[in-house]
């Protein structure tokens, strides 16, 4: 370790290529647990879910996703709320959602309804899917 902080030109360019490539590999652990890394840390979010009282019909709505279907058609033939516009629940603020739905959804990608990245948790409401669109 000496040698990376002693040398200024010559180890400071192989440290910032080890550094980059280890720090890539490792940055999607990183990133969920304190906000850095690929994902940056947002105060609102633009989210979709989908909503099921019932496990077994979650897991019906899974298995569409996994065969390819669109997250937002998937919603609106399984999800049991108000959200029938594909799930959308718009932009939210960090607060304004369930605390177990919000920790699941803030540590997620943004993702299109074509190729979506979801994460699944259970809350008093149901089982959720859910999906992120944007941060900011």
């Amino acid at each position: 370790m000496a040698p990376k902080n002693k040398a200024g030109s010559k180890d400071s360019r192989s440290s910032n290529k080890k550094g980059a490539s280890s720090n890539t590999s490792k940055d999607p652990k990183p990133s969920k647990a304190d906000g850095g890394g690929k994902l940056k840390a947002a105060n609102s979010i633009n989210v979709r879910h989908i909503l099921c009282e019932k496990h077994s019909k979650k897991e019906e709505a899974l298995s569409k996703l996994r065969e390819g279907a669109k997250f937002d058609d998937v919603a609106r033939e399984f999800s049991e709320d108000k959200a029938r516009q594909g799930g959308s629940l718009g932009w939210k603020i960090r607060g304004a959602l369930d605390q177990a739905f919000e920790k699941v959804a803030y540590e997620l990608e943004p993702s299109t309804t074509g190729n979506p990245k979801y994460g699944e948790v259970k809350t008093g409401f149901g089982y959720h899917i859910i999906m992120v669109e944007g941060r900011k």
